[in-house]
């Protein structure tokens, strides 16, 4: 489910057709890291990440541009940024040739997706249309990594800890991955909080 990044009225449907709370920052797809330069900061340990793991599945927080809405990093100073791989995500990317927001295609709170069926089932009438590229590679979600402070995986996803660890030395895993969040807690990613 995705809209233009940098547009906040266009953002906030995502939140309508979702249910979605709004302290629940969403990721940014780019298909080109050029894109990154207006939207965050990009720190060589980022650019290696990457090098690494990009296009695929793994999200990187980083320090947010101006360019970024509110909307989409919950009034975070980070922002969530990923280059999907899969072939139908990369060729809307490339024909928009816009950062698109983008969060799973299900009703907040319900389990995410693999199949288009999933997504017609659980959001009919909520949603314009279905791009349908077949069923998900993994099945998770992408793995959450924040590189403010010191790299830690706020959520686990398809490339895990020890892969991360590989490229770039130790990663730490967020409390929250096995524990819930405190009251009050802000989520610095999608994933953490609900």
């Amino acid at each position: 489910l995705g809209a233009n990044a940098l547009d906040a009225k266009a953002v906030l449907n995502i939140f309508a057709a979702k249910g979605r709370p709004a302290d629940n920052p969403l990721i940014v797809h780019v298909y080109d890291r050029a894109q990154l330069t207006p939207l965050c900061e990009v720190s060589p340990l980022a650019e290696k990440l990457m090098d690494a793991f990009w296009p695929g599945p793994l999200t990187l927080i980083l320090p947010r541009k101006p360019a970024i809405p509110d909307e989409v990093a919950a009034s975070l100073p980070t922002v969530a940024v990923r280059m999907p791989s899969h072939p139908v995500a990369a060729a809307l990317l490339r024909a928009c040739k816009l950062p698109i927001a983008a969060p799973s295609a299900n009703r907040s709170g319900k389990p995410s997706p693999t199949t288009a069926h999933h997504v017609l089932v659980d959001m009919d009438g909520r949603i314009p249309l279905i791009l349908d590229g077949g069923p998900c590679k993994y099945g998770v979600e992408s793995t959450v990594l924040s590189l403010v402070g010191e790299p830690t995986i706020l959520r686990p996803g398809a490339i895990t800890r020890e892969m991360l660890a590989a490229v770039i030395g130790e990663v730490r895993v967020s409390e929250s991955i096995l524990n819930p969040m405190k009251a009050g807690e802000v989520a610095a990613s999608p994933g953490m909080k609900y």
